[in-house]
């Protein structure tokens, strides 16, 4: 597979776009979920059909019901999470728990991230709406654990999922981030918004056969908006052939 990159110019007339580069980054920041591996492995199709669980069970619904509510909530509020905070106030130190026990280990050892991660300048860091926990043993499995300085999840985040701005704003204070040297590397083109707004330089992250693999029409909108400034489907080569020089 082979890098590939979106040349619109935002605001512009003829629907043209600046494409921004990345000589001028020091900060690199990675979703984590179907970012750092690929959505092939259906390490979130796990996640997903335990929270469709809770939900029948929390709510004492069927599981087809649980579903159709769970992409509801997710799609309106960012995290089907939020949306059982928001409108049944449920409490979610035992959702989270109870969401993110899955196997690990379809993930394996993935060496051309580790070195294309290693030959980039600069900071590293995770802006997850998963778990620490979760994410470590992502990070830990992929054996690139020791690249990143910190991961910035959904506690952290005062559980106010992405795309929200506060939780962006969040983020850019506690690491003491400048959006203007920054470049934000995410599987759904909606969370790049905002770091495009704050003048981050974008890349959405979406393999080849996504579609195939039970994502929802909409999470696939975007690729061509104004907010990408770059698409691949292929992160390692990307970063190897765009960002290490």
């Amino acid at each position: 597979m082979t890098a590939t990159s979106t040349t619109h110019q935002p605001g512009s007339a003829d629907g043209e776009r600046v494409l921004r580069g990345f000589s001028h980054v020091t900060t690199w920041i990675f979703d984590l979920d179907n970012t750092l591996y690929p959505h092939q492995l259906n390490l979130w199709q796990q996640i997903d059909d335990r929270i469709r669980d809770y939900i029948a069970k929390l709510l004492a619904i069927t599981h087809d019901e649980a579903f159709r509510l769970q992409k509801d909530y997710y799609r309106r509020y960012g995290t089907s999470m939020r949306g059982l905070m928001t409108e049944h106030g449920m409490e979610p130190d035992d959702f989270l728990d109870f969401v993110h026990q899955i196997d690990h280990s379809p993930l394996e050892p993935n060496p051309a991230l580790g070195l294309a991660l290693q030959q980039l300048s600069g900071r590293k860091l995770i802006l997850t709406n998963g778990t620490r926990k979760h994410a470590d043993a992502v990070m830990r499995r992929l054996d690139i654990h020791g690249h990143f300085e910190d991961i910035f999840d959904i506690v952290a985040a005062e559980l106010e999922p992405k795309p929200s701005q506060k939780t962006y704003e969040r983020f850019l204070e506690r690491h003491d981030v400048d959006p203007a040297h920054a470049a934000m590397f995410e599987d759904l083109a909606r969370n790049l918004a905002v770091p495009h707004d704050l003048g981050m330089t974008t890349v959405l992250v979406v393999p080849e056969g996504t579609r195939e693999v039970l994502r929802e029409e909409w999470e696939l909108e975007g690729r061509d908006a104004a907010h990408v400034n770059y698409v691949t489907d292929d992160l390692s080569a990307f970063l190897q052939a765009k960002c290490c020089r």
